[in-house]
This record gives structure tokens, C-alpha cells and sequence, in this order.
């Protein structure tokens, strides 16, 4: 570890990126830390301690408590995610045409579907902005004082206009993250909203101790389930399964090609995080709905199944999670495409015939390893309410953070990782191009 933070350092190109990338989540860490004008911080703080345990509260921690600070980030990169999911949605189910279109075009086509996406999320961020700011003024406290000092039209228009305004620049933030920095803008910054909450939750949980109210077994089991946890999510984020392919041999006037042996890597997981986020973002959409209208009954039912710890908010997260686990290989992974190119190339899978029944085997596999891969993201997503209500955790204990944050940290670590060995190989030839030039030159 040492040794890469040092070659990190050394590489002008790849320490450029990492100091971009550090700069920007501090830019955002500080926008987030900036509260709407007029608003009762104490008031805010106590309705988001007694609702921590609502969709509300995960709500507040994608965003790094900027939520519930009600601070110009407060809505953080939700509205850009709805807005991909939305496109994607419309794209994988063959609904639009165009998409389909601009999805074959290669880059210029992926260029106008991004541009698309940033117009949706401008009006995703004023209309999610717009119900937030009435949701704020409406929400009764526990002491009975009111959130805003004076909401008149002119709170509401300064307020839309700030969120919205805040959304977009985050988004515009994520990516310049992605194309000049490390690793995925968007998931960083939501990264880096939960780590912000981590260290929080383990003081709470020291206090808790000395307090006596955890005996020290209790808590070193749950740091030892807690590491145990940890492994397990890099052992299935990692995992692939791995289709042998054989290359046929041919001849090419005197030289004999082809011949070897390969595999097909397959990622258990192969969504990552990017359905957990997609999960809870869509779960976002129903409660924003129902901030415009607080009163209504329909809209109160609404809010009420948003409860962490009801079995129904639990059954819908989980098959989100699966839905889109699925959704996500089949918009990322084309067996046809790959059996495709297989063939061209000479390859084939021992015991399968080449073409459509390649398709059908490549299918056939990615079908049940994400089965598996979903199953066991749900397993972790719903671990944190099960582990607060048996020990009363003072925290989020695994779940959707701990998935978040492991798989960014592996993505990001990889992304790492491939810089370097590129430029260490780059590096390699040159020296061996000078050697060489001074070699002839000795010759000489």
C-alpha cells in the first residue's frame, strides 16, 4: 500500500487526478455544510433524530446530513440518478424509438443521452425541490416550533431556485470527477456522504459503552460480525464466473494461429452498488409525491409505509433490488453480442455449438449467478434493521452503506490500480528505447 501511494505520487498524471478528485468532494463537503437562509437548525434536527429510522433518514445519509442541515446540497445527486434510471428504463424497454437510436450511435449517441439525462434532472431537482421545501414547512417538531421563521412566496422561490441550483452543480461536479479524476463522480460523492456519517456512529457506540448500556462482548461480537460482513461483500463483489472459451487453430501460410485457451469472466455482482442506489432512489419518489399534499390521508399512508422496520417497505427494497439487478445485465451484458464476437474470432465454449446456442448458455449462466449475487445484496440491505432492532445499534450496521462504500472503494481502488500498471509498463519501454539507443550507438 505504501509502495502505490508513493508510485501515486511519483505519476504527474495520476497525481493530478487524485488531488481533482480530493478537491471536489471537498467543494461538496463544503457546499453541504451551508444551510438555507431562515431556517430553525435545532427544530430540523430533532424531527430527523426521531425519524432516523424512515426512508427520510437514508435519505440524510446519501447526502452526508446535508438533509438534515437543509443545507444548498440538500438533495444531493438523487435527482440525476432518478433521471438515469428513468432514461435507462425508457431505453431497455424499447419504448422510444430514439433512444434506441442514440444507444447504436456509439459516442455521439451515449453524448445526447447524457444531455438528455441533465435536462430531465433539472426538472426532477425543481419539482423534488419544490416538495421538499414544503414538506420542511409542514412537518410538525416535537417541541412544537415551527422549522421556517416566515416561509412566504419569497422563502419558496429562493429556496427551489437554491436546490435546484445545488443539484445541477453537483451533477456537473460528479462529472468532471469521473472524466478528469478517479473513479465514478457520482458514486463518490455519495462515498463520501456516508463515511462522513461513520465516524459519528462509532463514538455514539463508544459512549454507549462506557455507559454500559453495550457490555464489551456484545460489542466485540458486533465488530467481529461487522468484519466478517465486510469480507463477505468484497468476496461476492469480486467473485466471477468464469465460461472456458477455446480458440480453434488455423493456418496462415507457414504460421499456425489461434489454438488457445480462455474464459469468459462473469461478475457475480455485476450491478454493484448501482442497484442498491437505483433502489433507494425510486423508494424516494412516492414520499416526494406525498410532501405536496401533508394532509391527505393516502399521502400520511404513504409516508407511514416509508418505515424502515415494516416487513412491506422491506419485501418492495428487496425486489427493487432484484429488479434492478437484473435490469442492469441486461442493459450491460449482451449474450447475443458476446457469442457474436466469439464467433468471428475463432472462439467457442467446449460441448456448445457456436452462435444462437452460445447465447442461450451465456444467458443461461449470467441468469443464475445474479440471482445469487441479488440475493445476497438483499441479505446485506435489510441486515441493519434486523441488527438495530435485536441490539440497538446506535448506527447503520452494514446494509446499504456498507455495500455503497465497499463497492466504491473497490471500484476506485481498481481504477487505481489499472493507472498504474499502465504507466509502470509504459515506463518499462522507455527504458528499454533507451538502452537500446545507446547499445547501436556503442556499436557504432
Amino acid at each position: 500500500m505504501l509502495k502505490q501511494l508513493t508510485d501515486i505520487a511519483e505519476l504527474p498524471d495520476l497525481r493530478k487526478r487524485v488531488l481533482f478528485t480530493l478537491l471536489c468532494l471537498a467543494v461538496y463537503r463544503v457546499g453541504a455544510a451551508i444551510p438555507i437562509p431562515g431556517i430553525n437548525g435545532e427544530a430540523l434536527r430533532s424531527i430527523f433524530q426521531a425519524q432516523s429510522s424512515n426512508l427520510l433518514g437514508i435519505l440524510n445519509m446519501f447526502s452526508g446530513g446535508a438533509l438534515g442541515q437543509f443545507s444548498i446540497f440538500s438533495m444531493g445527486v438523487m435527482p440525476y440518478i432518478n433521471a438515469s434510471i428513468i432514461v435507462s428504463l425508457l431505453q431497455g424497454a424499447h419504448v422510444i424509438p430514439y433512444l434506441d437510436r442514440l444507444h447504436k450511435e456509439g459516442e455521439l449517441g451515449r453524448r445526447k443521452l447524457n444531455q438528455l439525462t441533465r435536462y430531465l434532472t433539472l426538472f426532477l431537482a425543481a419539482f423534488q425541490s419544490f416538495g421538499l421545501t414544503i414538506m420542511i414547512t409542514k412537518m410538525p417538531t416535537p417541541g412544537g416550533v415551527p422549522v421556517v421563521n416566515d416561509p412566504n412566496w419569497f422563502f419558496y422561490l429562493v429556496t427551489v431556485l437554491t436546490l435546484t441550483t445545488g443539484t445541477v452543480f453537483i451533477m456537473w461536479l460528479g462529472e468532471q470527477m469521473t472524466e478528469t479524476g478517479i473513479g465514478n463522480g457520482t458514486s463518490l460523492i455519495i462515498f463520501a456522504g456516508i463515511v462522513n456519517a461513520l465516524p459519528g456512529g462509532f463514538v455514539a457506540m463508544i459512549q454507549l459503552i462506557q455507559a454500559e448500556e453495550i457490555g464489551p462482548i456484545k460489542a466485540i461480537l458486533v465488530g467481529a460480525a461487522l468484519v466478517a460482513v465486510i469480507m463477505g461483500v468484497v468476496w461476492v463483489e469480486t467473485a466471477q464466473r468464469k465460461i472456458p472459451v477455446q480458440y480453434a487453430k488455423r493456418v496462415v501460410g507457414r504460421k499456425m494461429f489461434g489454438g488457445a485457451q480462455s474464459f469468459l469472466p462473469l461478475k457475480v455482482d455485476q450491478s454493484g452498488v448501482i442497484a442498491v442506489i437505483f433502489a433507494v432512489s425510486l423508494l424516494a419518489v412516492p414520499i416526494t409525491i406525498a410532501q405536496f399534499m401533508p394532509d391527505n390521508p393516502t399521502a400520511q399512508t404513504v409516508v407511514g409505509f416509508m418505515n424502515r422496520g415494516s416487513w412491506h417497505y422491506q419485501l418492495v427494497y428487496a425486489a427493487l433490488i432484484v429488479f434492478f439487478c437484473y435490469f442492469y445485465n441486461s442493459v450491460s451484458i449482451n449474450p447475443v453480442d458476446l457469442a457474436e464476437n466469439m464467433k468471428k474470432s475463432g472462439g467457442f465454449v467446449p460441448g456448445i455449438r457456436p452462435g444462437e446456442p452460445t447465447a442461450k448458455y451465456i444467458e443461461w449462466v449470467l441468469e443464475r449467478i445474479t440471482l445469487g449475487g441479488a440475493l445476497f445484496v438483499v441479505a446485506i440491505a435489510v441486515l441493519p434493521d434486523v441488527m438495530r432492532r435485536a441490539y440497538n445499534l446506535p448506527f447503520y450496521f452494514g446494509g446499504t452503506a456498507l455495500l455503497i462504500v465497499v463497492g466504491v472503494a473497490l471500484d476506485t481502488m481498481g481504477q487505481l490500480e489499472a493507472h498504474l500498471i499502465m504507466r509502470h509498463y509504459e515506463g518499462f519501454l522507455k527504458k528499454g528505447r533507451i538502452r537500446q539507443r545507446w547499445f547501436n550507438v556503442g556499436a557504432q
